[in-house]
């Protein structure tokens, strides 16, 4: 490529930046380019120096560049046949800056940490900007917070769990209430005369007794519905526990993904490095720079993108589990120890239908049916209420009487009366006929509910381990028959392409694919792991509110 110099108010326009380096070269703010592509301009030279006639090159007058093949290589006039010596000098320069920067790069590799170097300023159109390592905000292998931790933190916190706990105090003070007896009825009254000095003055007291098990039976309602809002709460936990461990997977995919990212990006870092050292030293094309700055780039897109992903599942994560989105929470652990020795599909099914609280829930509620018909029935039954008074009467009359002393006066007098009776609630007419067939119904529903819902606990179980049985098997097809190869490909690419046999075109579409198997392998990894969650979740295993 030839070196020139291009209008100053041509090459002057804004950058933009991406990920911390420059998209394009040349295009930053008070930075002028050096090196312009004229491929007309360079075309032109080329005929100019080639045979016009013929299909044969004149190979005096091509300049091929270290480790590059014909079809790459362009005329280079200024470059007289006969320097031997200075080309086989620059060639032995450029062979060990090659092989020191090489010995570096080969020790940085997609799926290891080694910490990127410090980038030289041999990138012309490069320039890094610091960075922050993104797995560290989100990855604290020592103090980070497991999914169980989450899980934990999550039954203690999460906002909607709390208000139905709240619910249960709710439904054991009405427990607590239907336990009591009814409160008896005092009525006081008093009459007077108008115009008159007669007047009255009474008392009396009425107890319900509630007979036909009226009591019995409420508190036997209220009981029932106390251990369905238990059940139902205990439910919760348990979705709330599988859905924060399947969240806990996601973002811990996501953290594996960009820390992949992290790597490639380091890598094809110091690979742009190499390829612009050479260029400056001739050895190489200009375009494969370019090539190599439009690779690097794309992947810093990728990782911004695969940061934010990151980001929204941390933020729904600590949503999950009742953390503000500004604490601080970093994860911990991995996709090992993913396949295990589970125990039989029909045991699992036992176990749930037996220890499943959404199940017991069911069965609360159907028990709490029958208990509503047997209050029905006893609110259709004979009740009676017993009373007892006591009444103070002061009478008198207009006429006039002689007393034992043979005076006249008044006739009036003070009587006292003490009254008590029964109060009879005669089921005659009304039987509670009503009430009694819906409250049947109610518990037939009930009945309903929870045969399908054993059904449906069933099918869980079985398709849970029908996921996990093939979850493993493509995990590990992936990993031995996809991943492993893939790697090792990507390797022979990169050592033939080092060695000039492969071009750098090659080589990044090798790096692509690899990449995008690498992510594959994360997804058959999280599917690996939400299968396992979902078996606990459907059998209710132990490990699934592990705390």
């Amino acid at each position: 490529m030839r070196r020139t110099k291009h209008k100053r108010s041509c090459i002057s326009q804004r950058a933009r930046v991406a990920g911390g380096i420059l998209v394009a070269p040349g295009v930053r703010p008070g930075i002028q380019s050096v090196l312009v592509f004229e491929p007309s301009k360079r075309a032109a030279e080329v005929l100019n120096h080639a045979p016009t006639s013929g299909i044969n090159t004149n190979h005096e007058l091509v300049c091929r560049p270290f480790g590059a093949h014909f079809n790459s290589c362009v005329g280079y006039p200024q470059l007289a046949p006969g320097a031997t010596l200075c080309r086989l000098l620059r060639r032995l320069v450029v062979a060990v800056l090659v092989g020191t920067l090489f010995a570096q790069l080969t020790g940085t590799l997609p799926g290891q940490t080694r910490e990127a170097p410090n980038r030289s300023e041999a990138s012309a159109n490069a320039t890094p900007l610091p960075q922050t390592s993104a797995p560290s905000r989100y990855f604290d292998q020592i103090n980070g917070v497991t999914a169980s931790d989450a899980v934990t933190y999550a039954l203690a916190h999460n906002g909607e769990l709390e208000a139905a706990r709240k619910e249960i105090d709710a439904a054991r003070a009405l427990a607590k209430q239907a336990r009591l007896r009814a409160n008896p009825k005092l009525d006081i009254d008093g009459a007077r005369q108008i115009n008159g000095k007669d007047n009255t003055l009474g008392a009396s007291a009425m107890l319900p007794l509630e007979l036909g098990g009226r009591r019995a039976a409420r508190v036997a309602v209220a009981e029932r519905e106390l251990q369905v809002r238990e059940r139902e709460v205990a439910n919760r936990e348990r979705l709330l526990a599988a859905e924060v461990r399947a969240k806990f997977g996601e973002g811990l995919a996501q953290a594996l993904k960009l820390s992949f990212t992290d790597e490639l990006v380091a890598a094809n870092q110091q690979s742009f490095n190499l390829i612009a050292a050479r260029v400056r030293e001739g050895a190489t094309p200009p375009l494969e720079q370019n090539m190599a700055l439009v690779e690097l780039n794309r992947l810093r897109s990728m990782r911004e993108t695969a940061e934010g992903k990151l980001e929204v599942l941390m933020f729904e994560l600590k949503n999950l589990i009742g953390m503000t989105p500004e604490e601080l929470l970093r994860l911990r652990g991995d996709f090992s120890n993913l396949i295990d020795q589970l125990p039989p599909v029909a045991d699992a099914s036992e176990h749930a239908l037996r220890e499943r609280p959404d199940l017991q829930a069911f069965h609360a509620a159907e028990n709490l049916a029958t208990a509503r018909i047997e209050q029905a029935r006893a609110g259709g039954r004979l009740d009676a209420s017993v009373s007892a008074g006591y009444e103070r009467m002061n009478s008198s009359f207009s006429v006039f009487g002689v007393n034992e002393q043979g005076q006249l006066q008044p006739v009036q007098d003070v009587f006292h009366f003490l009254k008590f009776g029964i109060s009879l609630d005669l089921p005659v007419r009304n039987k509670n006929q009503g009430a009694i067939e819906a409250a049947v119904a109610e518990s037939e529903a009930a009945r309903k509910r929870r045969e399908f819902a054993e059904l449906t606990v069933r099918r869980e179980v079985a398709a849970a381990y029908a996921q996990y049985d093939r979850a493993v098997r493509a995990e590990e097809i992936f990993r031995v028959g996809v991943r492993d190869p893939a790697k090792a490909n990507l390797d022979v690419v990169r050592q033939t392409y080092e060695l000039g046999s492969k071009t750098l075109i090659d080589y990044i579409g090798e790096q692509r694919r690899f990449i995008e198997l690498e992510n594959d392998f994360i997804d058959a990894q999280l599917a690996l792991y939400n299968a396992r969650v979902d078996i606990a979740r459907a059998a209710f295993s132990p490990e699934l509110m592990k705390r």
